[in-house]
């Protein structure tokens, strides 16, 4: 199995939902240390603060995706504080529910800012400190959207499915210099990033971030030569898929 003692992992969107589940699954690896990176950072604070009353080790990161510079010093803290970065989570995502009609320009931007340039723009930050250590690994979190199509979601489907490809061409590219790239599509949970927006969806048919987060967990555990680069995590009884 593949040594996962004292990794320094940074998950993006970690304040809430499936971030903040990911973030405390991966908190119980022996040694790890979790940086929490959100742009709401008190959120992300009070997920560190919730880990280091475990006994684990965490820190809050603010971190807007939408802001390259941010992205650069969220860099340079990594490389000042902990001088390496093993795994890098890209989960933080948004959406715009509309219309392709009644869509603003801004508003499609906004959701691809997020969900697709974000991605590009912290696996393009890292890669170069993880190219230097010879190992990393990059999970991106991709959705069913990214398969099928459904109404009033364009922006949405539009993010996801590019960053399968964007998740695709990126592993062919990093495994030159040993870092690992996988996709994770999760179906729908149990999360605000559905029931704040579908508060009357039928919460049996969603399953617990925190299953999604142990197959994270099982990801990070496969050994040096060997990559699980796609896997689909799905409640039993999904009912947008097939």
């Amino acid at each position: 199995m593949e040594q996962t003692t004292g990794k320094v992992i940074l998950v993006t969107g970690g304040a809430q939902g499936l971030g903040k589940a990911i973030s405390h699954t991966l908190a119980e690896l022996s040694g790890a240390t979790l940086l929490i990176a959100d742009i709401q950072q008190e959120k992300a604070e009070a997920v560190a603060a919730g880990i280091r009353q475990e006994g684990k080790k965490a820190v809050s990161v603010k971190l807007n995706l939408c802001n390259e510079k941010s992205i650069d010093d969220a860099v340079i803290l990594v490389r000042e504080q902990f001088g390496r970065l093993d795994v890098l989570v890209n989960n933080a995502g948004v959406d715009v529910t509309k219309p392709i009609t009644e869509m603003s320009v801004a508003e499609w931007d906004s959701v691809i800012n997020v969900n697709l340039r974000g991605p590009f723009l912290m696996a393009k930050a890292f890669l170069p400190m993880m190219a230097e250590q010879g190992s990393g690994h990059i999970i991106n979190i991709i959705s069913t959207a990214a398969l099928r199509g459904w109404t009033e979601a364009s922006a949405y489907h539009a993010s996801k499915w590019g960053l399968r490809g964007f998740t695709q061409a990126l592993f062919t590219e990093a495994r030159r210099s040993g870092i690992k790239v996988s996709a994770v599509i999760a179906g729908g949970m149990k999360t605000p990033f559905l029931l704040d927006r579908f508060p009357d969806l039928d919460q049996s048919k969603l399953q617990d971030p925190a299953n999604v987060a142990r197959t994270i967990r099982f990801l990070l555990s496969q050994p040096p030569e060997t990559v699980i680069p796609e896997v689909m995590v799905l409640p039993l009884q999904e009912t947008s898929w097939p």
